[in-house]
Order: C-alpha cells, then sequence, then structure tokens
C-alpha cells in the first residue's frame, strides 16, 4: 500500500520528474503501521464474550465469588483452547450462555445435592462449573470422570485455578464406580452419548442413591424412545433455558429383561 501525504494523494516517497509541479519536495518514506491483527480478532472476541456473560447472567444469576472464579475458569480454557479442542470453536463467543448458563441450571434441579459425579467432563462442563460455583458449600465435592488424557490435565488445572472442591479421575467412562469413592447424590452428562448408554453410565452410581441429571439436545424423544428398550424408567423432562434443548431427570432406572 502506497503512503500518502497529509495533504494529497501523490506517494511521498516519489520525486517531481519533467513536466510535473516544481512546488512539491519528496520527503522520506513513512513507517508502514503495523496492526496486529491477532490482538484485533482478541479484542472484539473479548467484547462479544462480556456481552454474552452479562446476558448469561440474568439466566443463572451467582455470587460475586462464584463469578470470580468463572472468569478464572474461561480465561484458562479461552488459552488452553489454542492447543487442545476443549469446545467447539464456533461457540467461543457465547461460552456464557452456551456453556456456563447451561451447566449452572442443573443446581436449581438439585438444590440439595453436594457431591456430584460429571461423567464424560471433557472442557469442564458441567462438572467444572459446578465446583466453581459450590465453592463455598461445607462438603462439597464434584468427581470429574475424563478419558483423554490432555482434557483431564486441563481439568485439573481448571480446579486449581479456580480453588473448587473437584477430583478429576483419568478413567474410562464405564470404570467411574471403581474410581469414585463415598456416596454422591446427583449424576450427570453433557454431549457424552446417547441416553441408553447414560444409563448404563450412571446406574451403578444410581443404585447407590444418585438422581441422574443428563442435558440433552432437540431430539430427546427419540432417545427416550430408544432407551424404553433397554430400561424400565419414568423421566421428567426440564426444558434448557438457554437454547432449544432439554434436561432429563431420573431418580430411578431398572434394565429390561
Amino acid at each position: 500500500m502506497k503512503q500518502r501525504g497529509p495533504g494529497g494523494d501523490r506517494p511521498l516517497s516519489r520525486r517531481s520528474g519533467p513536466g510535473e509541479g516544481t512546488g512539491h519536495r519528496s520527503g522520506p518514506s513513512l513507517a508502514k503501521p503495523k496492526i496486529d491483527k491477532s490482538n484485533a480478532k482478541d479484542q472484539a472476541l473479548d467484547s462479544i464474550i462480556a456481552a454474552d456473560k452479562r446476558e448469561a447472567l440474568k439466566l443463572a444469576p451467582v455470587s460475586r465469588e462464584t463469578e470470580e472464579r468463572l472468569d478464572r475458569y474461561i480465561a484458562l480454557l479461552r488459552e488452553w483452547q489454542a492447543k487442545t479442542n476443549l469446545v467447539a470453536p464456533s461457540t467461543l463467543p457465547h461460552l456464557w450462555t452456551r456453556h456456563i448458563a447451561d451447566s449452572l441450571q442443573l443446581l436449581d434441579l438439585a438444590p440439595d445435592a453436594k457431591r456430584w459425579a460429571d461423567l464424560g467432563s471433557g472442557g469442564g462442563f458441567p462438572g467444572v462449573v459446578l465446583a466453581c460455583a459450590m465453592a463455598g458449600t461445607p462438603g462439597a465435592s464434584v468427581h470429574l470422570v475424563e478419558r483423554i488424557a490432555k482434557k483431564a490435565a486441563f481439568l485439573r488445572e481448571a480446579i486449581r485455578v479456580t480453588t473448587s472442591p473437584g477430583v478429576v479421575h483419568l478413567a474410562e467412562i464405564g470404570d467411574n464406580v471403581d474410581r469414585i469413592t463415598g456416596p454422591v447424590d446427583c449424576v450427570t452428562a453433557r454431549a457424552l452419548a446417547p441416553l441408553h448408554q447414560l444409563i448404563g453410565f450412571a446406574e451403578p452410581l444410581m443404585r447407590q442413591g444418585a438422581k441422574a441429571l443428563f442435558l440433552k439436545g432437540q431430539d430427546v424423544e427419540a432417545e427416550l424412545t430408544e432407551a424404553a428398550k433397554y430400561w424400565n424408567i419414568q423421566p421428567q423432562l426440564h426444558r434448557s433455558r438457554t437454547g432449544d434443548g432439554w434436561i432429563v431427570e431420573l431418580t430411578s432406572v431398572e434394565r429390561r429383561g
């Protein structure tokens, strides 16, 4: 791109040639300003995320202490996202509504639950979010079960930087019973597996008294129909506050046949 002078359209580095006006003096070329496009892009995303955060906290209000923990968690997630795919890149502008508020809404469905198990925690939804929200609750704990080592490492760091009551288990999801010690009040999962498989993973914990809350999408009816082929269930459905999804609540299950 040619540099232009403050009062005209002629390049500053060009000298007057024969037949051209003699009143123009040549001057030194101006240095082309450097624009950090990456930084500009990050700043734009920061602004979008800040607006999304305000909307999310209207849907799921939290204390100032919890908000600060969630801020640290989101900052860490964005840092790790550059090298480890923790969430779908398309959802980054809506981290707070799509992921944070979506996770926080579970607390209203199990207000007395202190001990949670999150199966297939991945990027920490809903497990790390629940741990952040319950950091000031005596006796609270969240077991995060994850089979991918990189994601388990992220979860451990997220629990550390947010000083939240979480325990990370690097294990296959079906091995969660052997890893989790003590009673569990509520077991949850998000974007992990079809409902009939989730019930199979959760059934040992539910047999010990845990309630299940599974975050599901628009096709929940089809998943319930399929699950009924394998399990006797009496589900209660709750519409998600943050989109078109549903939360499937189960208090007991029994395998068919």
